[in-house]
């Protein structure tokens, strides 16, 4: 009985503890274990932002589909979080024109995970 119960403690502890993935495009699955993650109702184009403040990382999801940016500074993140239009500032501010925007990670450091 004693190991019955231990088994399922050990199965209810590594269910909570699970990181959760997410497909980013152009890059694969992400674990976002590092990441503060927000939802962003507000925004009917950004509908979640994940920011790994040590590797000035952005994830983020443009309609239900996952990108990366790559050496974003924390004050432009936190720009981008206060806007009052998210979806202009992200096209203004962090997509940037042309192929390569600010922060693309095409040019700019990817971190490893």
């Amino acid at each position: 009985m004693t190991k019955l119960i231990f088994a399922l403690a050990l199965s209810v502890w590594s269910i909570g503890v699970q990181a959760e993935t997410v497909d980013v495009k152009y890059r694969g699955d992400v674990n976002l274990t590092p990441f503060r993650c927000t939802d962003t109702p507000r925004s009917s184009f950004v509908e979640r932002v994940c920011y790994d403040r040590l590797n000035e990382y952005m994830i983020i999801r443009l309609k239900s589909v996952y990108y990366h940016y790559c050496e974003m500074p924390e004050a432009a993140f936190n720009a981008f979080l206060a806007a009052s239009s998210m979806g202009q500032y992200f096209n203004a501010n962090i997509k940037g024109t042309g192929k390569d925007g600010p922060f693309d990670c095409r040019t700019h450091r990817a971190p490893n995970y």
